[in-house]
């Protein structure tokens, strides 16, 4: 229960995870402190934050979850086992991710993998996350930092709506309102004062698939544009500078199989792909 408060940040979400009563939790968790004489948790405007004291208790108790995992899967040879949590940009997982990360635990029976997609940057200290991927440079405290790569950016439709293009009247497929605060949402108002926005959606995924239809032109990281069916590169103007984009893990985890094994993976899918990406 501490693992589940340590993670979601409160009480209430705690407790719609494991599916117990928020009363349940709370007295667990003052158990707990007691037993250990130690203040665990800080209680804040924002939810709830681990203490100095917290800290080390949580990072003993999720080494205590992965052994215990291992131990159910019979994984005592040293083979990578148990749950590794990944997170990454929604259009990131859906367009680039999810097929790498299903083979990976395809071939590995005793791995799960947890893939979510966020826009807002998830704690590692907190373990919302033991693997994230962000786009632009990580500012995070005790972590490991690889670059991945760049992400490139052009504009992308179809024959049609290329052709089409009218720069005194521009139509797009750009952000939703929610994301309107978005780098790339940003760039078309700011380059394109007059335009359009005949289709807007949450992620550039999306936006590409509608971008199929030509009911406009979509400004898309090169690696969705250039794979999806139906749609070439338009000349229209300048793009967004490339981007880099990073692969994060705890220090601690370093010697941890199953991190290590997902990390290496995700590493060598970019490698791969890099022409795609550039």
């Amino acid at each position: 229960m501490f693992l589940a408060v340590a993670r979601h940040g409160s009480l209430s979400a705690a407790a719609r995870a494991l599916s117990v009563n928020h009363a349940t939790i709370a007295r667990r968790l003052h158990s707990l402190e007691a037993d250990l004489d130690e203040k665990l948790l800080e209680r804040r405007p924002e939810g709830y934050v681990l203490t100095a004291a917290g800290g080390y208790a949580l990072e003993a108790a999720s080494e205590m979850e992965r052994a215990a995992d291992a131990l159910i899967r019979g994984a005592g040879d040293g083979a990578p086992a148990g749950l590794v949590r990944v997170n990454a940009p929604p259009a990131l997982a859906a367009a680039f991710l999810t097929a790498g990360l299903a083979e990976i635990a395809s071939r590995h029976t005793a791995l799960d993998i947890d893939l979510a997609t966020s826009l807002r940057s998830v704690s590692l200290e907190r373990h919302e996350a033991d693997i994230a991927i962000r786009v632009g440079r990580p500012e995070d405290g005790d972590i490991i930092a690889r670059q991945l790569g760049t992400i490139g950016y052009g504009y992308y439709g179809t024959e049609g709506a290329c052709g089409r293009w009218d720069a005194k009247a521009p139509v797009f497929i750009g952000f939703d309102e929610a994301d309107a605060h978005l780098p790339e949402a940003l760039w078309l108002s700011r380059h394109f004062p007059r335009a359009r926005l005949a289709f807007r959606a949450s992620n550039q995924h999306a936006q590409a698939i509608a971008a199929r239809s030509g009911v406009g032109i979509a400004l898309l990281p090169h690696y969705i544009g250039r794979a999806e069916p139906g749609l070439r590169p338009c000349a229209i103007g300048p793009a967004p500078a490339p981007r880099d984009v990073y692969l994060l893990t705890r220090r601690r985890d370093r010697h941890s199989p199953a991190i290590r094994l997902v990390a290496e993976k995700v590493l060598g899918l970019f490698a791969a792909a890099r022409t795609l990406f550039e």
